[in-house]
């Protein structure tokens, strides 16, 4: 049996399923390994196989769970309400400044790593001011995609998550070496925010502002402000968390753990108040939950069979001895397009434990290929395949293809920048 036929095979039929919305990833991530395993002959060994992966992804999910329940706490709690009014007051009605101002409130709000929650938060507070002054609003989207795309690459983040579990390494791993990058990335936004942000107040001053009409409609979907409680203790405890867990003091799961404990406690002491608080975001949640396991056991049986290490010699075979050490960069590269196109999970679970087993027959070590796989991020935010892109275009009233169009030659730039950013920083290895 060609098990490197089959594992193409398993891929191609779950990025098809996955890509069609025939299965849902998490059905797709549990059938298609399982048929592709018994018609390898591996039926009697699949279910310990798929023990093996969900107890090896067990750690991260823990993680997850708790590191998404901490958020959901400290967004209930209202800890970034003074942050957006600040913000509000600090760019009044300079155009460069609010552009500016609705960057870096995308990137803080983006630290939870929900896209949706993200766009309502960043939007309900800056779109009304992009309407009065007469600022383009597909900047706000860009501005909020990218920061929200980038943020991701923090533990908590999906995408980190999900090449962490691939690759099956420690997700601190793969995103300690990456912090420098992210910075200067991070930085590179704030500096795209600040031309752009030229540009419209030059365009205003020879075109004029808004019609009157337009500034009295400056209204979108809003949201009840948060009963801010605890701030400087949130903050404390939110700074505190996130040291603990770069620092490497305990071990990723224990350190959130404790922290949404002592967050729950301190702002809900009350189990109605905790419940209600915490039911909002139960969705977001097990969906996450039930794709980190799914995906413990399609990485489980995949690897479990030799399918994975049947293709990675596969690959080896096809790629020119040369440009064998370079597997980093050529992830990199590669993840730009297929994150356009593919489902995150079709990527990271499809493709990345591929590009990964590569890797490893030329020395590169795994978490090289995980960090690259993440420098197409900026490029999905602009993917037809994520809901998101659908709730900002409606949200600022806007047209998909116009966002798309607007913001894929800056995508492109902040993608291959973040990728000579970690290139430059050790994060992708090149080799000497």
């Amino acid at each position: 049996m060609n098990l490197s036929l089959l594992g193409f095979s398993a891929l191609a039929v779950f990025m098809a399923l996955v890509l069609t919305r025939r299965l849902s990833a998490v059905a797709a991530l549990i059938l298609v390994p399982i048929v592709f395993g018994l018609i390898a002959g591996f039926g009697s060994g699949l279910g310990d196989m798929m023990l093996e992966g969900v107890v090896e992804v067990a750690p991260t999910a823990l993680m997850l769970i708790f590191a998404l329940l901490y958020f959901a706490v400290m967004i209930e709690a209202g800890l970034f309400e003074p942050l957006v009014r600040k913000i509000l007051q600090v760019t009044g009605d300079d155009p460069v400044r609010v552009v500016v101002g609705s960057a870096v409130l995308a990137m803080l709000v983006s630290l939870d790593g929900d896209g949706a929650t993200s766009a309502i938060v960043t939007i309900s507070a800056m779109y009304p001011v992009y309407r009065r002054l007469g600022l383009n609003p597909l900047i706000l989207a860009v501005l909020l995609g990218l920061s929200n795309t980038l943020m991701n690459w923090l533990p908590w983040g999906g995408p980190a998550a999900r090449a962490a579990l691939a690759l099956r390494v420690d997700i601190m791993d793969i995103v300690g070496p990456l912090l420098p990058a992210l910075g200067l990335s991070l930085a590179a936004v704030l500096g795209l925010a600040f031309f752009l942000g030229r540009l419209e107040r030059r365009r205003l001053a020879r075109d004029g502002g808004p019609a009157p009409a337009e500034a009295e409609a400056a209204a979108t979907v809003t949201v009840a402000p948060k009963e801010t409680r605890n701030l400087w203790l949130n903050l404390l405890l939110t700074l505190g968390l996130i040291g603990g867990m770069l620092s490497g003091i305990a071990p990723l799961p224990a350190v959130v753990m404790g922290g949404f404990a002592i967050a729950v406690t301190l702002n809900f002491p009350r189990l109605s108040e905790q419940k209600a608080a915490l039911a909002a975001h139960g969705e977001t949640i097990l969906m996450m939950v039930s794709l980190i396991f799914g995906a413990g056991a399609f990485t489980g049986i995949l690897s479990g069979t030799g399918m994975i290490d049947a293709m990675a010699q596969s690959l080896v075979s096809t790629i020119p001895e040369p440009l064998g050490p370079y597997m980093g960069p050529i992830t990199a590269l590669l993840s730009m397009p297929l994150l356009m196109f593919m489902s995150n999970d079709a990527f990271y679970f499809g493709v990345v434990p591929v590009l990964g087993a590569t890797g490893a027959a030329y020395g590169v070590p795994p978490e090289v290929i995980g960090r690259a796989a993440l420098m197409g991020m900026p490029l999905h935010a602009l993917s037809p395949f994520i809901a998101p892109i659908y709730l900002v275009a409606s949200l600022i009233r806007a047209d998909v293809g116009q966002l798309q169009r607007f913001g894929l030659p800056w995508a492109i730039l902040l993608s291959l920048f973040a990728t000579l950013a970690a290139m430059a920083t050790g994060a992708i290895l090149i080799p000497s």
